[in-house]
């Protein structure tokens, strides 16, 4: 009782601030049952917008709230089926900028999470040079095995844990009281979209999972030509403290200096699609937060991404299905794509296979028909939310998170190249993977692997029979003999027993004595 009226209170304030800032304007109150129309009218009498433009007063008030508000934003950006898509696409504007905290507890954080004097650790320890909602980016210098080197030191935020567990509770009363009374967000899982956000968070404030993405990421890409990540520096990180290799290289962010420089910008907008698919379909493992200020162009020309804290994953199966679909839709096979939602089991069977195939192509055929830079994977990707809600397709977080970052990504290589054809540049990797993984070559795997299972399977049958026969003869002798109990756990069924009575006759005499106390107040 005492944490429920906990967390209306923390949610009451955060409504508060969402009225104040005008957020409910934003709402069609067509849309809304009576009551809520009701708690709408009455919340915008407090409105006092400190946004001028409509469109950023959500992300205004999100940012007064606090880091674990802006998060929620980021994260509900990539979920334009719970929040429409208009508010997803102002979402995607939110900066996760925040003050920085004092330089002093930031050498008070390392200190301790490292056990050493931070003049030990750094030659140099500057000001911070970012600061975002969990944690802020410090450059040092450092002397390492291979002599010094310039390092960027990420450490988190001071009691953010605390302050994350807090807010997190609370949107998840919000989410399990929103699934009791609504059968539109049990659809939405808004539960499942809490606990997501939840492990999200829980990765980021753990520096040494970060590093260990760096460091998985590093190996699945040492032979990519156009990518590479930075070193991490094992010494120097810990979980509250994150030391890695300082880049010195052009941000993608700005434009006017990678054309100074004479960097090829079509060729880096096809490198940023392609790296991106390559990832997601080769290795399963993705940067899910790809935009421009975490890309950089090193002086070989190599991309170069930082600020791993929030990566994607995806098992065999959707990386078949990414795959598969958008090969049908760059070959307009739009049966093939229809199946494939049917066959990864996404869309219910009772609807028509054909039927879904048709809402398809009415979804393909327009952008098939213009021109590459009217070409858009974004728009495409709205389509399909809409598309999949009227044949009932449950959402599933890790396709949103994957969606929402090739929406980045088409920004990002459309921002260096216009003209970019999405579909042009898509095509190599989508059907390289294609070609190795659906073709002979990857039945064969397939049939190999299938053997494999067969294999450690009958390996494993001696000793399943084993203790098969072992059971069988428990079940004879328990057949025959009954239940033999050890004199320990015949004395602790007892104890247990004898607590439990004492509890049933206390709670008899409690009951007594309350009615008769009312039966004395009665008279």
């Amino acid at each position: 009782m005492i944490s429920a009226l906990a967390h209306l209170a923390r949610l009451g304030r955060a409504g508060f601030v969402l009225a104040r800032e005008g957020v409910f304007a934003l709402l069609d109150p067509a849309m809304l049952p009576v009551p809520a129309r009701i708690g709408v009218r009455l919340a915008r009498l407090i409105e006092r917008p400190t946004s001028a433009e409509v469109e950023h007063r959500l992300a205004t008030a999100l940012t007064k709230l606090g880091p674990s508000y802006v998060k929620l934003g980021q994260f509900l950006a990539t979920r334009p089926d719970v929040v429409g898509v208009a508010l997803a696409r102002d979402l995607e504007t939110l900066q996760d900028k925040m003050e920085p905290f004092g330089q002093q507890e930031a050498v008070a954080q390392i200190e301790t999470a490292l056990g050493k004097p931070i003049g030990e650790l750094f030659t140099q320890f500057g000001p911070p040079v970012a600061a975002a909602s969990i944690a802020q980016v410090h450059r040092a210098e450092a002397v390492t095995a291979d002599g010094p080197r310039a390092v960027a030191v990420k450490v988190l935020r001071p009691d953010i844990v605390r302050r994350f567990r807090v807010d997190l509770d609370a949107f998840a009363f919000a989410a399990r009281n929103a699934e009791s009374f609504s059968s539109e967000a049990r659809r939405l899982r808004l539960m499942e979209v809490v606990a997501t956000l939840a492990r999200s968070v829980a990765v980021e404030m753990d520096m040494r999972l970060e590093a260990a993405a760096l460091s998985e990421m590093a190996e699945n890409t040492k032979a990519d030509p156009d990518f590479r990540v930075p070193t991490v520096d094992w010494d120097r990180t810990a979980k509250d403290v994150l030391t890695m290799e300082w880049i010195d290289g052009t941000p993608l962010s700005d434009r006017a200096r990678l054309e100074a420089t004479g960097f090829d910008l079509p060729a880096l907008g096809r490198a940023v699609i392609q790296t991106f698919l390559r990832h997601a379909l080769r290795d399963g493992f993705f940067h899910a937060d790809m935009h421009p200020g975490n890309l950089f162009v090193d002086a070989n020309g190599k991309l170069v991404a930082v600020d791993f804290g929030i990566m994607g994953r995806l098992r065999p199966k959707e990386r078949r299905f990414l795959a598969e679909i958008l090969h049908g839709f760059i070959t307009r096979n739009y049966r093939r794509t229809a199946e494939v939602h049917f066959e990864a089991g996404y869309v219910p069977p009772q609807h028509s296979v054909e039927s879904f195939a048709q809402a398809i192509r009415a979804i393909g055929e327009p952008i098939h028909n213009r021109t590459a830079e009217d070409i858009s994977m974004a728009k495409l990707l709205m389509l399909l939310f809409e598309v999949t809600g009227l044949f009932d397709m449950r959402t599933r977080p890790e396709l949103l998170l994957l969606q929402k970052t090739m929406v980045v990504v088409e920004g990002v290589g459309r921002g260096l190249d216009p003209k970019l054809d999405m579909w042009k540049v898509s095509e190599p990797v989508v059907r390289q993977w294609v070609e190795r993984h659906l073709g002979p070559a990857g039945k064969i795997e397939d049939l190999a692997e299938g053997a494999g299972e067969v294999g450690r399977f009958l390996s494993g049958v001696p000793a399943l029979m084993s203790r098969g026969a072992a059971m069988v003869e428990q079940l004879d002798t328990i057949t025959r003999d009954g239940l033999v109990l050890s004199p320990e756990t015949v004395e602790a069924i007892g104890a247990a027993e004898s607590r439990r009575n004492r509890w049933v006759v206390f709670a008899l005499w409690v009951i007594a004595g309350l009615l008769a106390w009312l039966l004395f107040v009665g008279i």
